[in-house]
């Protein structure tokens, strides 16, 4: 027979294991305010702009049959000077929402190769959360992530190389602060929604096969054929391709085939 006080230790060692994993199940429940739920980058100045585009870009979105806070996909264009956004459909495909134009971009057609070179990038990229900048100097800013894989294993180097908002650059692409903001606003929604990171993939032209013909010229024309297929399937399938890089050269396959 056991006694109280061994009978209270007793139930004492069999709740011990309980209390431990109660504790372990709240540390897991997200509570409103806490850290974790507050570490999306954010500022007043997002907001703001937030407030001022939401309104029209929302009445816009319907009219195209898509919905904010849907995925995102960027591309950008040197010698166009443009900035294609693109948001998914319904039937998960991605449809473009706005054409941009960029105001600055600094440099040549080419890759950025060394720090201070004053070269935008070429190649394709990727944005997560922790790369948005709310409170950038120039208006609002994401970093494009380069140096890339491919970027690294060319001995490439430089850093904090954004699409921004006014009209200056050295070595980033500056969309204006009023493109900015619709682009900024969309891309975060995006980010704060279902998408992890969104893809960025810059190019020199349009790579079609006529103006990689005229390009031949070019020392960058190996580079540019690399970048090619991605453009080509992406207009083809309307999907962001699979994009990997192997022995220092880009791989681009298509994610149709993973659907």
């Amino acid at each position: 027979m056991i006694r109280n006080g061994a009978t209270a230790r007793y139930s004492q060692r069999l709740l011990h294991p309980v209390r431990i994993l109660l504790a372990s199940i709240l540390t897991m429940i997200a509570v409103p305010g806490t850290a974790a739920a507050d570490s999306f980058p954010d500022s007043a100045r997002a907001r703001e702009a937030q407030a001022r585009v939401r309104p029209a870009l929302e009445h816009e979105l319907v009219a195209k049959h898509l919905h904010y806070g849907a995925p995102v996909f960027v591309r950008i264009f040197k010698r166009e000077a443009e900035l294609e956004l693109w948001l998914r459909g319904g039937d998960g495909k991605f449809i473009l929402f706005r054409k941009y134009p960029v105001c600055k971009f600094s440099g040549d057609l080419g890759p950025k190769q060394r720090e201070g070179d004053n070269q935008a990038p070429e190649g394709f990229y990727s944005v997560a959360p922790r790369q948005l900048n709310p409170v950038s100097k120039f208006h609002l800013a994401f970093n494009l992530g380069y140096p890339n894989e491919y970027d690294r294993a060319h001995g490439r180097t430089g850093s904090a190389l954004m699409v921004h908002g006014d009209c200056v650059s050295i070595g980033c692409y500056a969309m204006g602060d009023a493109g900015i903001e619709e682009i900024y606003t969309l891309t975060a929604a995006a980010l704060r929604a279902e998408q992890g990171a969104f893809d960025v993939h810059v190019f020199p032209f349009r790579p079609t096969a006529a103006a990689l013909a005229a390009s031949a010229g070019s020392p960058w024309h190996a580079f540019w054929q690399e970048l090619a297929p991605a453009y080509a399937l992406f207009e083809h399938d309307h999907l962001p391709p699979q994009i990997t890089v192997n022995e220092g050269h880009y791989r681009v396959a298509s994610a149709a085939t993973a659907r």
